[in-house]
């Protein structure tokens, strides 16, 4: 029973390593695009970073606009590492003040992604529109 565990409890930290992985990925991958000028004016964002604490409210902007496909498995990656991340800045804010610095870099690194995200969905509805206007 206690091999049983053992290994439950191992692969689970490894799950959770591999995940963290992807997240990670994904969140480099988009900081490296440019934010336009739109994104930049519904956001608020300047510069290339964006305050942890606006991720929610991107989500909420992203939920406005049409989904593609594309994004749905990447957003939902990165919304459970946003909460996991907020978590673990909760649970650590006494004990690890270094720890909760990270989080918030990381934290601020997901609302760029939304930001991105987002951006590359107000492109795909003007193109929507553009389409249906030509037909």
């Amino acid at each position: 029973m206690i091999v049983a565990g053992l290994i439950l409890v191992l692969s689970l930290v490894a799950l959770l390593q591999f995940f963290a992985s992807y997240c990670r990925s994904l969140i480099v991958a988009s900081s490296r695009e440019p934010l336009s000028i739109q994104a930049r004016d519904v956001t608020g964002i300047v510069g290339m970073t964006a305050p942890g604490a606006e991720f929610p409210r991107f989500v909420q902007l992203l939920q406005l606009c049409p989904e593609r496909p594309e994004d749905r498995g990447p957003v939902r990656a990165v919304c459970i590492y946003y909460r996991l991340l907020s978590t673990l800045r909760r649970l650590f804010s006494q004990l690890a003040p270094h720890l909760v610095l990270w989080a918030d870099g990381e934290r601020g690194r997901c609302a760029y992604f939304a930001a991105v995200v987002l951006d590359r969905r107000i492109a795909y509805s003007r193109n929507m529109f553009a389409q249906q206007m030509s037909e």
